[in-house]
């Protein structure tokens, strides 16, 4: 990361408020964002739309190799295809976290993000491993959190559901992406914890801003 850079990393487990407060933030300090998940959903559903196994590492590494990939704040398009709704289908939300376990995806997808923000002079980047694995020098990490049920109710508020079905479902995305051997869901080392359950988001990026202009001063 170059000196003129300000990269800003979220990171947090589903549910936790990443993309909310990530946009919000990046709009406040008229940075860019990238969501990061969405490039790894992007390439689930794209390999769910061409029937590859999506447990194959080779052969969706080599996807994810060729793969054409916009990731706009609004609108995500692999290889032509708009998929910016199919994307959070609950079809590419399980198979997303197989896919998020590939090395080969991983690593393509790590040198893309770094790409982005090297073309961009940084950014406000959130995902599950952006401070501790892509951006450990980023400007300012921090690592957002709530409890699994105040997590679970967003869920459900936004996509709907029985809550206790998809607590049980966050808690096991959890586990998934705590325990994997590639770049784990971890805070990383100097990350600000916060704790989101029952703040207002205008507080919450308030606070990120004071700890960004603190870092910059």
């Amino acid at each position: 990361m170059s000196d003129a850079q300000v990269i800003i990393a979220i990171d947090g487990p589903a549910g936790a408020g990443k993309s909310t407060i990530a946009k919000a933030l990046a709009h406040e300090m008229k940075l860019q964002y990238l969501d990061t998940g969405a490039m790894f959903r992007a390439v689930t559903s794209t390999v769910l739309r061409l029937g590859i196994d999506p447990s194959h590492i080779e052969q969706v590494g080599a996807l994810c190799e060729s793969l054409s990939l916009e990731v706009l704040e609004n609108q995500v398009i692999a290889d032509g295809v708009d998929v910016t709704v199919d994307i959070r289908t609950p079809a590419v939300t399980k198979a997303a976290s197989v896919i998020a376990t590939n090395p080969l995806v991983r690593a393509n997808l790590r040198t893309r993000q770094r790409a982005w923000t090297s073309v961009r002079g940084g950014g406000v980047v959130e995902g599950r491993d952006i401070g501790s694995v892509v951006f450990p020098d980023a400007t300012l990490k921090v690592y957002l959190t709530a409890t699994p049920r105040v997590r679970a109710g967003r869920r459900v508020a936004e996509i709907g559901g029985d809550i206790d079905e998809v607590e049980r479902l966050i808690s096991e995305r959890d586990l998934l992406d705590s325990t994997r051997a590639d770049s784990p869901l971890r805070e990383a080392e100097e990350s600000v914890l916060i704790d989101t359950s029952g703040r207002l988001v205008v507080d919450i990026v308030e606070q990120i801003v004071r700890l960004v202009e603190g870092r910059l001063s």
